[in-house]
């Protein structure tokens, strides 16, 4: 009897230590079986038979190039005015874009321009028509536009130290163009490169227009007259600015020219 006993002793013994390491044993190895990425335990989001993807990195796409302020790296022989570098002028070199000005290209063309819609609408009337009268209004116009860079571009901007240039923008957008045009009409740089309210810009094409109630006909030379044309010679040059900003990105598309940033602030407004 007591061999029996003993016998089978060792055999429960045996089937306890089995079921206790099916209780214990199996659930402590179970995590370190998972794959890898798999959900953590306790993890009610994560799934332990679906792994976690590795996220990647999404690729990065280069967008536009940030727009700024600054000079060309060549003069424009149509729009001299453009600047071509960063420095302050003299009052030399001021004097000099006003010559460049007065025979430039947009200058003859602009007042050909003027003259055909003065033409069309016979202003001044006792000027008459034909072609003589015609080359009298372009005569008109050359003289009313070489003033107003004489003035604005060299007397007042040398008086005022203020930078008659336009400083252009690098990647010009239609809407931001336009007011950035309209902006520098009434804005302009110092000489130390600070904006500041351009009074040299706005007195050249009213002194100008002063003056040239001296030459015009009488019926020109009243205040109302005076004050109509000084307003068109602003919108003259509002389309001229727009003219000037798209004008590097073209000869840039070219590769005959790009905008520079300006080092003294780079090339903010």
């Amino acid at each position: 009897m007591l061999p029996k006993i003993a016998l089978r002793i060792p055999l429960v013994s045996t089937r306890v230590l089995a079921l206790w390491l099916a209780a214990f044993g199996i659930p402590a190895i179970a995590p370190a079986q998972q794959p890898s990425g798999a959900g953590a335990p306790g993890d009610s989001s994560a799934k332990p038979d679906s792994p976690r993807p590795k996220q990647e990195a999404a690729p990065e796409t280069g967008g536009p190039s940030k727009s700024f302020i600054g000079y060309v790296t060549s003069r424009s022989i149509v729009f001299p005015d453009i600047a071509t570098s960063p420095e302050p002028l003299s009052p030399g070199g001021k004097f000099k874009i006003f010559v460049n000005q007065a025979i430039s290209p947009a200058y003859v063309l602009g007042s050909a321009v003027s003259a055909a819609v003065n033409q069309a609408t016979n202003s001044p009337g006792p000027t008459g028509q034909g072609w003589d009268a015609y080359g009298t209004r372009v005569g008109y116009s050359m003289g009313r536009a070489s003033s107003t860079s004489f003035f604005g571009t060299f007397v007042f901007a040398s008086m005022f130290r203020q930078d008659p240039r336009f400083f252009p923008e690098s990647h010009p957008r239609f809407f931001r163009a336009i007011k950035y045009s309209a902006e520098r009409i009434v804005v302009t740089r110092s000489d130390k490169g600070k904006d500041v309210f351009n009074s040299s810009g706005l007195l050249g094409p009213l002194a100008a227009e002063a003056l040239s109630n001296v030459y015009l006909p009488r019926s020109e030379q009243t205040g109302a007259r005076t004050m109509e044309r000084y307003g068109s010679d602003l919108a003259w040059r509002f389309a001229a600015n727009v003219f000037k900003e798209y004008w590097p990105t073209i000869f840039r598309d070219m590769h005959l020219q790009k905008v520079m940033p300006n080092p003294a602030n780079g090339g903010q407004p």
